[in-house]
């Protein structure tokens, strides 16, 4: 291995020189407190930044190995340390000048949700963090004096800041740690318990405002009725009451703006963890949960939509279905029938972001349009059986229509941001007007309908290019990704809450496409599954499209790669 004098040799031999120089740096060095590898040097100054690592030995980084010893502590320790070192970094990037992106350094920037991160592993190795850097030049001509301030100065103080465990880093860490295993007792208990849901009271659960995370300040803690209250006792906050949303079907109602959907997110966004001082650190959701919603235009491939539709006017087989341009309707029955197929336990659905037509058909309309002239039986008719027949449970928001309350297990109702409980009071309503619950009409669609899909992912959209490498992949924030000639658009899948995400799923539909794993041969359960068999064994290299992991990505759950590749176009 080489020595920072080898390096500062080197960079002595290329100052002022082209830029492309910098690619003689490559390569591993013994800066002392830590290893630095160089592992992608970038085009021009203007192009994506250099991709550097640090290995920190686990003897200088001081962290002792109950810090990492689950999985859960693991995530938490790698998530506090790559906000310490993207604090770290915001005091001292850009203080080198330049050209285009000289003197960056950066790393994930996270949101509030605890997320596995290629950003930083923890192990018996030490601590690893990757990064991203803008080796400094004045047009096009290399600055190497920045540079060595960079790597030899700026870097060091970094690592030194926010990888080293000093007392205030092991304060922050055992926070971090007791707050993972709490929430992981939490999610323990809902299998225990019958429980989709836990809300914890005290929780802050609106934000302040559509396109910001952070709690809303002055807003009503929330309390869970007496009722529907459980109480968990959590390794080290004790005993804590909360909310217990129970398996079956549960109705949240009340006039707007009084928290339905405030309430509904908090639980779509459940399924991870999140940061101390969220507000929702202690709302847990069943992890395989999935929002639903209708999206109109979207591609669906070979869905049995039968359960929810059928008897279509131009005959078309609905066992099979297929098109480039679902309705609202047609896209919300595939996607409930896609979230089974993802194995998802539990179904999240708003009536705002549904097919009014998918969800409910009243009374006066079937006087008017016979039952046997619509094609669409509504979710309403079919969530019962849903429950008792596949034990997949319905949290659904509901606003304008009383429809849905025969069928419920319980009705919580939103006012001024309080939960009550009125299940007794709805159902005595319904006695009282002799509304009862809809029959079991086409009760067996469930046990009927085809599952399992054999999809094929087209060879043309991950074609080599004549120098032999492989598809280009691009990765468009939370709204899409592409790879090779495909795109997947994914701006409606709500529980995908960060970027990262994202760019992780174009990697794993380029794994899929290149290797073959979706040609028709298996499932595509069993191809998602083959990815994430990939990624526990090699972890973050299963993802390495051209040999070297770069930070800026996080591991999203199956469901949402299901998704992607629903939404796969080519």
């Amino acid at each position: 291995m080489r020595t920072q004098c080898d390096l500062e040799r080197q960079l002595v031999a290329i100052d002022g020189r082209g830029y492309p120089a910098y690619k003689s740096l490559r390569g591993v060095y013994d800066l002392g407190a830590f290893e630095l590898s160089i592992d992608h040097v970038q085009g021009d100054p203007f192009a994506t930044p250099s991709l550097v690592s640090v290995q920190v030995p686990a003897a200088r980084a001081g962290f002792a190995r109950e810090f990492y010893a689950t999985s859960e502590r693991c995530v938490a320790l790698e998530d506090l340390l790559v906000r310490r070192f993207t604090a770290a970094a915001r005091r001292v990037s850009f203080r080198v000048r330049g050209s285009g992106k000289s003197g960056l350094i950066a790393t994930s920037s996270p949101g509030p949700e605890v997320l596995p991160r290629s950003a930083c592993e923890v192990g018996d190795e030490g601590v690893l963090l990757r990064l991203e850097m803008g080796f400094p030049a004045h047009g096009r001509t290399v600055d190497a004096r920045a540079l060595a301030t960079m790597l030899f100065d700026l870097l060091p103080a970094c690592v030194e800041r926010a990888l080293v465990c000093d007392d205030a880093c092991r304060c922050a860490a055992c926070e971090a740690i007791e707050l993972a295993d709490d929430q992981a007792a939490v999610r323990a208990a809902l299998a225990r318990l019958g429980l989709v849901a836990f809300v914890a009271d005290g929780s802050i659960l609106p934000r302040e405002s559509g396109v910001s995370a952070r709690p809303l300040r002055g807003a009503e803690p929330f309390t869970s009725p007496e009722s529907l209250s459980v109480e968990l006792d959590l390794p080290h906050r004790g005993r804590m009451r909360g909310l217990g949303v129970r398996r079956g079907i549960t109705l949240i109602v009340g006039g707007g703006y009084h928290g339905k959907s405030t309430l509904l997110k908090a639980l779509q966004e459940g399924v991870y963890n999140h940061v101390a001082g969220d507000g929702r650190e202690l709302v847990i959701t069943d992890a395989t949960a999935m929002k639903l919603r209708a999206e109109d235009g979207r591609a669906v491939r070979d869905v049995d939509i039968s359960p929810f539709i059928s008897n279509l006017p131009d005959g078309r087989d609905t066992h099979a279905f297929s098109t480039e341009d679902a309705s609202g309707s047609t896209s919300q029955a595939a996607a409930t029938i896609e979230a089974i197929e993802a194995r998802a336990q539990t179904l999240l659905i708003d009536e705002d972001t549904s097919a009014t037509n998918f969800m409910v058909r009243d009374a006066l309309m079937e006087a008017v349009v016979a039952a046997d002239r619509e094609p669409i039986t509504p979710f309403v008719e079919r969530a019962r059986a849903l429950w008792e027949e596949r034990g997949v449970s319905s949290v659904i928001v509901v606003g304008s229509s009383g429809a849905f309350f025969p069928v419920a297990d319980c009705v919580v109702q939103m006012d001024c941001y309080r939960a009550f409980d009125i299940t007794e009071r709805v159902r005595k309503v319904c006695k009282e007007h002799g509304v009862e619950a809809f029959g079991t009409k086409g009760a067996s669609a469930w046990s009927e309908s085809r599952s399992g899909r054999f999809l094929t992912l087209s060879a043309k959209a991950f074609r080599r290019d004549e120098r032999g490498r492989g598809p280009k992949v691009h990765a468009h924030r939370l709204d899409s990704f592409s790879v090779g000639s495909g795109e997947a658009d994914v701006r409606l899948v709500e529980q995908l809450v960060d970027s990262e995400q994202v760019a992780a799923l174009a990697q794993m539909v380029r794994l899929l496409g290149e290797e073959r794993l979706l040609d028709g041969s298996r499932s595509l359960a069993n191809a998602v599954d083959e990815v994430y068999r990939r990624f526990e064994h090699d972890g973050w290299w299963a993802l390495a499209a051209r040999g070297d992991v770069a930070c800026g990505f996080a591991l999203p759950r199956p469901q949402e790669l299901f998704c992607a590749l629903n939404r796969w176009r080519a």
